[in-house]
């Protein structure tokens, strides 16, 4: 059953509240405010906690108030909402263990939560009308600890902050929000963490998520927009995507432009109040109630902005404001709207039919930094292959010294020379991989800004992989070579994790060779991505290489054969990708020759639809660049032609 909220959004604009901390600050409050004390109202955690401060003040630590002054927090809300607001935020914008522990009550973090939504839910209750129902979002802010930069760990912040989130839940917030969002790794992080609160007990409400783009027009880290909104789409559980914090509406501009193009999704914004300037030594903001509608107005008219409201800076007034402009108004026909309302009823964002895919601005993989498209306008997507243990002599004796500096510049050099995304193994025998993998992709994830593509044969590998890499990576692979429990397993964590999957045609029976063993298994692949809820387009099909340096009779045609699967696999499925290791068809053969022939085996496997390949691209030749008659061999080579055999 849709939540009476989504309800709401799909019918009209929605406001939020503003600023909390603004509030809080012209509020009469004194330091014995921010005393925690025992309190027979409050539980025994609350309690034992105030008596281990010992009466210390908690300066600048805005959550205790839900404790010692929550008449005043209750009173915010209700100004908001007599303002006009929908939507208000709960008091919980550093309510984790890692902004919590600054004040020494990190133990405090679900019954901070807690008491923080039943505060917003009576405020709330109180304001609803049948006409306007009145929601509480609890809404959970960045912390102060980036894990890209490894200043706290994926497990920390999934931890935290999956506890706050139930506080908020069992409080009765009415949907969540990940806010003021500034790592992309944090972000995912967030979501997982809200998708686990959400199962924990049972609750399943709408998660919105608002990232903050900075002056210099990407996140703090350097994400771009594009990055932001390509990963976080790979979540069907967010239902809103937006901005808020760091600048003005005018700043925002040119990214609310960018998302009403290229968003699925409905779409929250909340500025603050203009750019700070600073008077006397305090930062003032000087963006009206009227600018601040004014923007909104605009906002909604053109870009379908479904969720308006404001951050630092504004007040109940610039609320009113907004309200009076856009509260309540019907979406329009602007052109974002429309695509969401007609491609996702009911704001279930799976991605199910060819319609819904072909719409995607966005079809592709992410990283910390940059989108990649799958699709290339002259070429095809391009995975770097020297970043691997299983194929590189340097890396893996980089790796065997732990060289970590010298694995980061390979992977810069494969950047530079073109690549798209990077493929990343750490199996080498006699280390442990997945400490491995996480140390790698550490530095990776910071130093390189091309899309990752985690490569392991193990499970727990993959997913400790998925909690290092910040955007919308790919996972290599899957098959059904030990049946199909690990690939369900992976396939799992590609959903969990929001990453796309290498697929290869391998079943019980071993590697497929023919074109129908090959386009069989394919399909059996598909049928199980799809149960996963993985679109097409998230999908690499791999058709397999075999060598043609060995002289084995039973692989003369098998270069063929894989071209052959490929060219059906993509008029069957055109929206699937295809894959390949180009290098394998040359196994054994002298460099030079292998680079022949991998130019030739590559250009061939493209005419027939290959749209990715795994590959050392700067050894590739175009045709033209190959002595004809050179060419002409590696050609019946690759198509086991021969001239002087009987037929």
């Amino acid at each position: 059953m849709q939540s009476q909220l989504l309800e709401a959004l799909a019918e009209h604009v929605l406001v939020y509240d503003g600023a909390m901390g603004t509030q809080i600050q012209a509020a009469t409050l004194s330091d014995a405010d921010f005393v925690l004390r025992a309190d027979p109202r409050h539980s025994d955690v609350v309690n034992l906690a105030a008596e281990r401060l010992g009466g210390k003040l908690l300066d600048g630590c805005n959550e205790v108030l839900v404790f010692t002054r929550p008449e005043s927090v209750e009173a915010i809300h209700s100004a908001y909402f007599d303002a006009g607001a929908d939507l208000v935020e709960t008091n919980t914008f550093g309510s984790t263990s890692i902004v919590l522990a600054e004040y020494d009550i990190q133990d405090l973090v679900y019954d901070v939560s807690l008491q923080a939504a039943r505060i917003a839910k009576r405020a709330a209750v109180r304001h609803s009308t049948p006409a306007k129902p009145r929601f509480v979002v609890g809404a959970l802010g960045p912390g102060t600890k980036l894990v890209s930069l490894g200043q706290t760990s994926w497990a920390e912040l999934e931890a935290t902050y999956s506890e706050s989130f139930r506080g908020l839940l069992e409080g009765g917030a009415d949907a969540l929000l990940l806010e003021t969002l500034q790592d992309l790794l944090m972000v995912k992080a967030g979501i997982v963490a809200a998708e686990r609160a959400m199962a924990d007990t049972g609750r399943a409400v709408p998660l919105f998520v608002q990232v903050t783009m900075e002056q210099t027009g990407t996140m703090l880290l350097g994400s771009e927009i594009g990055a932001a909104l390509n990963m976080i789409e790979s979540f069907p559980s967010v239902k809103a995507i937006g901005l808020n914090c760091a600048t003005g509406p005018v700043e925002m501009a040119p990214h609310v432009r960018f998302l009403g193009q290229n968003s699925t999704r409905p779409l929250a914004v909340q500025p603050n109040a203009g750019l700070p300037v600073m008077e006397g030594g305090k930062a003032k903001y000087k963006l009206t109630p009227d600018e601040l509608a004014s923007h909104h107005d605009r906002f909604v008219r053109d870009h379908g902005v479904a969720m308006v409201g404001g951050c630092c800076g504004t007040t109940p007034a610039h609320i009113r404001a907004v309200a009076t402009a856009v509260g309540g108004r019907a979406h329009g026909n602007n052109a974002h709207w429309q695509r969401v309302r007609h491609l996702f009823p009911g704001f279930d964002f799976e991605m199910k039919t060819d319609e819904q895919s072909e719409a995607l601005s966005l079809v592709g993989c992410s990283s910390l930094y940059q989108f990649q498209p799958y699709k290339q306008d002259s070429s095809i997507l391009i995975v770097g292959e020297k970043t691997n243990a299983n194929g590189s002599k340097a890396f893996r004796e980089m790796l065997s010294v732990e060289n970590w500096e010298g694995l980061t510049e390979l992977a810069r050099e494969l950047e530079s020379e073109g690549s798209h995304v990077l493929d990343v193994c750490t199996a080498y025998v006699g280390r442990n991989e997945l400490r491995d993998m996480k140390t790698l992709l550490s530095h990776y994830n910071r130093h390189v800004t091309v899309p990752l593509m985690v490569d392991s044969t193990e499970w727990p590998v993959v997913e400790g992989a998925l909690q290092c890499v910040a955007g919308k990576p790919i996972v290599n692979s899957i098959n059904f070579e030990d049946g199909e429990a690990r690939t369900d397993r992976v396939l799992g964590l590609c959903r969990k994790y929001g990453a796309a999957v290498v697929a290869l045609t391998i079943d019980e029976k071993g590697m497929a060779k023919t074109v129908d063993e090959k386009v069989a298994i394919a399909e059996r692949i598909l049928a199980k991505t799809r149960t996963f809820g993985l679109p097409d387009h998230d999908v690499f099909l791999d058709c397999l290489t075999f060598t043609l340096g060995s002289g084995d009779e039973e692989f003369r045609a098998s270069a063929e054969a894989t071209i052959e699967a490929i060219s059906t696999v993509r008029k069957l499925h055109p929206r699937v990708n295809t894959i390949l290791g180009v290098s394998n068809v040359s196994f054994g053969l002298k460099p030079s020759a292998r680079q022949v022939l991998n130019s030739a085996f590559l250009h061939f496997s493209q005419e027939a639809g290959l749209t990715s390949a795994i590959v050392h691209f700067s050894k590739i030749k175009p045709a033209n660049q190959i002595d004809p008659d050179v060419w002409r061999i590696a050609s019946d080579l690759v198509y086991d032609r021969r001239q002087f055999a009987m037929r």
